[in-house]
């Protein structure tokens, strides 16, 4: 008797067995044919191979009856392959109130920037070629001219990341040698990047001077032995030291390096070419004013205030360049012709400072009115409402951006955006919340805000696409919750 059971499940389970279609039917279905006009036989046939084992496993193990028919079958291989051929770099709303945010690929491009890497992408381009001797040519050479023009260098060069940049740099400058520098620049940015490790890995010995609060000129003219090889400042772009402090500025030390017979380097990390103060944006030290201040080299990222592709540059004195672009890391940290097209549109911009706030998409967002985005937050609040439906409170009010990237980490920019809040107060609202901010990452166009003060807060002040994000919230199934 206590068989019974069993033997009718191994039954029920050999009758569902004999249900499941063959690989060579399901590829005969006329859905199925379509998808593998779409994506090849090979790949359709081994996705519905694998689906197929998932089912007999199931069926053997449950016993239970399920739908083999052949538009259930289809349609789940269907959403299968389409899983399977989804990119896994996605376009996302970025709705964190973080304008330059690193997770997300930090600066937007211009559309200048676009356009050049579309046609350098389809077409062999002068990469490595100088047109006018016909013979091999420098890479550095394509931006070079424009690096020069706008910062005043004498030579410049761009490498994969400013990482990279400060890397190569010490590299060149300082190998088996010893580098200056102050204990309160001793900085560590994004993924434990660490100044310390950065010279040890260059193959230099850190020699730091000062305290974390107050650095003097004695300080530097102490440490200089014959094993000097390099004074290097860094920007503590995301961090501030307040109150009893003490830093030498860039002219007294390059003058102190230099009396010396040292070059002198300035790593700015986040690094802008115009005075932000202009627009209404506090300021950021420029390379243009590091270089006239006395620095040989400076450093500075590509992807952040600069508004363009991930990069690092560097710019400075012919002597300086000439040693950098020799060391066997500048071949390992090039960039492509991809980075350099989308460089090249980008500094192109600058020559036209006025209508930069315009042209330049990272700028446009920096400086976009409080009032235009109170405008766009009270006009996507009623549609978020409908969406998450009436377990959720939605209202707007003002809110405060973040430049991001590590850079001004102190400053921010009056802005405004929704509220979404559980409606019978604390309890379970952390849970819930996160599950909503998972429903909204879900959506086919990702939606990332941000969770504060028992609210998931959606900050629009990135949001150029208001048609998109509203007409995909009804896919979030929760308006009837």
């Amino acid at each position: 008797m206590s068989t019974l059971p069993l033997e009718s499940t191994v039954r029920g389970s050999k009758a569902q067995l004999a249900r499941l279609p063959s690989v060579d039917r399901v590829l005969n279905f006329p859905a199925v044919l379509r998808l593998v006009e779409r994506h090849g036989r090979a790949f359709v046939t081994g996705e519905a191979r694998a689906m197929l084992s998932d089912w007999r496993a199931r069926a053997l193990a449950a016993g239970t009856a399920e739908d083999f028919g052949e538009a259930r079958v289809a349609g789940a291989l269907a959403t299968r392959i389409a899983s399977r051929t989804a990119p896994a770099l996605r376009p996302v709303f970025n709705l964190t109130g973080t304008v330059l945010h690193t997770n997300l690929g930090r600066a937007p491009l211009a559309e200048e920037a676009i356009e050049r890497i579309a046609q350098s992408a389809r077409a062999p381009a002068n990469l490595e070629l100088d047109l006018e001797t016909g013979e091999r040519g420098e890479r550095d050479t394509l931006i070079e001219g424009l690096l020069c023009e706008l910062t005043g260098a004498e030579a410049a060069s761009v490498v994969n990341n400013n990482a990279a940049a400060v890397l190569l740099t010490v590299a060149a400058l300082a190998a088996k040698r010893e580098v200056i520098v102050s204990r309160g620049e001793l900085i560590e940015i994004g993924g434990a990047f660490r100044m310390p490790d950065v010279m040890k890995s260059a193959g230099a010995k850190l020699i730091e001077v000062g305290t974390t609060n107050r650095t003097h000129p004695r300080d530097y003219v102490e440490a200089i032995t014959r094993r000097t090889a390099l004074v290097l400042k860094a920007h503590t772009s995301n961090y501030v030291v307040r109150g009893f402090t003490a830093a030498v500025d860039e002219t007294e030390l390059a003058a102190i390096a230099h009396r010396a017979g040292v070059p002198f380097a300035v790593d700015l990390g986040s690094g802008s070419l115009v005075d932000l103060a202009a627009c209404g944006l506090p300021r950021e030290p420029l390379p243009q004013e590091a270089l006239a201040h006395g620095a040989d080299v400076v450093t500075f990222s590509g992807d952040k205030l600069l508004g363009g592709p991930q990069a690092g540059l560097i710019v400075g004195s012919r002597a300086s360049l000439a040693k950098i672009r020799k060391h066997p890391l500048k071949r390992a940290l090039r960039v492509s012709k991809l980075t350099l097209a989308a460089l090249e549109a980008t500094l192109a911009l600058y020559r036209e400072p006025e209508r930069l706030a315009e042209r330049l998409p990272t700028l446009r967002l920096l400086v976009r009115p409080q009032s235009e985005i109170a405008a766009l937050a009270k006009r996507l609040a009623p549609a978020l409402a409908r969406a998450v439906g009436e377990r959720f409170v939605v209202e707007d009010g003002t809110v405060q951006s973040q430049i991001g990237s590590g850079s001004l980490p102190e400053e921010v920019l009056p802005s405004w955006g929704v509220f979404i809040r559980c409606r019978d107060g604390d309890k379970g609202s952390g849970r819930r919340l996160q599950g909503l901010a998972a429903s909204l990452r879900a959506l086919p166009t990702p939606v990332l805000g941000r969770i504060a003060d028992g609210a998931l807060i959606l900050d629009p002040r990135t949001l150029t696409d208001e048609t998109g994000f509203v007409a995909q919230l009804p896919k979030l199934g929760l308006g009837s919750a």
